[in-house]
């Protein structure tokens, strides 16, 4: 992820356990107001914590000032050009010299969660809070650390703390992500109630009608989602959660080209918004463009690069080619291992391997051993197993014959591309503009009563039942969209979590960044 230095100081699947796969691994990663910060103070300070430096510093600094600021700018250029150890660093010899900075110890939790160090994000977090209790952005951020270990009577108290301190009973930030808690929590109700206290004070907040939009999605009124969406964008137009929740919007309205061109829009005004491409590689799932969805997926990787879902998903979008090419059965394989890694018993991956790297003779002593830890599942059903059972005795005899000859090419070349039904990826093929009359969300009249204030800082949820399931490897929530984001995606992804408030150049009011 980005952030703004100008605003800172601081061959088949048939088991049924596949359909539980990529919901989970999406909803993470959509784009909320109280996922992971992605965005680090952008200045040093050198001052006591209660008093962060705003913008100017001494016009002669004293020399370890002035290294903790020059530490403190690379660190910075260093996490944007994506080097998150050398920021890290960087961060910790600012702190070195300066042990009470409050923007380098909130950016090292910021560092620690893209990296999934959960424990470590909380610690630093925390630490943060030790010295100002009241810091907006590490309550906002700890509390998502605390609802993704399912702590959510926790992240509550939290905010309801920080919402006590002299000033802060009329926080934006912190009644957002408290309403977006509450809902995480499944108490729509309370969600509702909390952000209406935004718009008492403010009653064109962008988040808070964004977190309105995601209330009335969670409630299946998604028209009105739809008109609260269109509400937050005359306010805060360049926020791409706006574009991928309404492209949520239109795929529960079975409207997929306007949800797609959402999405595009999304990815188009932050192209490190992984949540937009996990939207996009579910979508392209859902039509069986695996090629697409390989892309798309392998992009939200380049942006996540320890997000379980995402390699979950591409997994799946390699799956989908194994017919054409053994070699994407391989890959595949691999994918599902790296999910395996962090979630080791996990059935979808380790079942899903097992079909994968069957594809490809390289790959059938590892898929013996995966069908076989999928045959003893319990969630494994009498019918699975004899067709594993099948499949694994095929692959022993195969294995006992020797390999046989290499193919002859020539008409490969001249197939279709059956992922994509030789028509190429439909990601190219429906419209990309957002902004397209047809896919514009309506921006006037003003939502009711029953639907009209939500909070900034919604919680990740998977959505379900969006597109069609596609036939053949992919189970039927693959393709389903991410949430409100990550995180995971998502997933997400978040999920991710997305979304998190970046302190001003005071250090203290957050801003959404997703």
């Amino acid at each position: 992820m980005t952030f703004d230095t100008s605003k800172i100081s601081t061959g088949k699947m048939p088991m049924k356990w596949f359909r539980s796969l990529v919901v989970g691994s999406l909803a993470f990663t959509a784009g909320c107001a109280t996922g992971p910060q992605q965005k680090p103070s952008a200045m040093p300070e050198t001052q006591a914590p209660s008093a962060p430096v705003a913008s100017a510093t001494p016009s002669k600094p004293a020399p370890t000032e002035a290294n903790a600021t020059d530490t403190f700018a690379q660190a910075i250029q260093a996490y944007e050009a994506g080097d998150l150890d050398t920021a890290r660093q960087g961060f910790e010899k600012v702190l070195a010299k300066s042990p009470q900075s409050l923007n380098s110890q909130f950016n090292l939790g910021v560092i620690a969660e893209r990296q999934g160090r959960v424990d470590d994000a909380r610690t630093a977090y925390e630490k943060v809070l030790l010295l100002e209790p009241a810091h907006t952005p590490s309550v906002v951020n700890l509390a998502n650390v605390y609802r993704a270990q399912e702590r959510g009577d926790d992240a509550i108290a939290l905010f309801e703390k920080a919402l006590k301190a002299p000033g802060r009973a009329h926080d934006a930030a912190l009644l957002n992500g408290l309403s977006a808690t509450y809902r995480h929590l499944g108490k729509l109700d309370e969600s509702e109630a909390t952000a209406r206290k935004v718009l008492e004070r403010n009653k064109d907040h962008p988040g808070a009608y964004k977190n309105l939009a995601y209330v009335a999605y969670a409630r299946e009124k998604y028209r009105q989602a739809e008109l609260l969406v269109g509400t937050a964008r005359k306010h805060a137009e360049k926020d791409p959660a706006l574009y991928n929740l309404l492209g949520m919007v239109y795929l529960k309205l079975d409207e997929r080209p306007r949800a797609l061109a959402q999405f595009q829009k999304a990815v188009a005004l932050d192209e490190k918004y992984a949540p937009g491409y996990l939207n996009l590689g579910a979508l392209a799932l859902s039509y069986r463009d695996y090629a697409g969805a390989e892309k798309a997926f392998a992009r939200a990787l380049e942006l996540e690069p320890d997000s379980t879902e995402a390699h979950l998903s591409l997994a799946w979008a390699l799956d989908g080619q194994k017919g054409r090419d053994s070699k994407k059965g391989i890959a595949a394989g691999e994918a599902f291992e790296k999910v395996l890694a962090k979630r080791a018993e996990l059935p979808e991956a380790v079942c899903g391997a097992g079909w994968a790297f069957a594809s490809d003779r390289a790959g059938w002593e590892r898929a013996v051993a995966f069908l076989d830890r999928c045959k003893t599942l319990e969630s494994t059903t009498e019918q699975e197993r004899q067709m594993i059972t099948a499949k694994v005795t095929g692959l022993q005899n195969m294995l006992k014959a020797p390999p046989p000859e290499a193919a002859t090419a020539g008409a490969e070349g001249e197939k279709k591309d059956e992922a994509t039904g030789g028509a190429g990826s439909m990601l190219n093929q429906l419209p990309q503009d957002a902004n397209a009359p047809q896919d514009a969300a309506p921006t006037e009249g003003a939502p009711t009563e029953e639907g009209a204030e939500s909070a900034e800082g919604a919680s990740s949820e998977p959505a379900e039942g969006t597109p069609a399931a596609p036939a053949g490897n992919v189970p039927a929530e693959a393709a389903q969209p991410s949430g409100e984001g990550t995180g995971a995606p998502a997933p997400a992804p978040v999920p991710a979590p997305q979304g998190a408030a970046a302190p001003t150049q005071q250090g203290t009011a957050p801003a959404p960044t997703k």
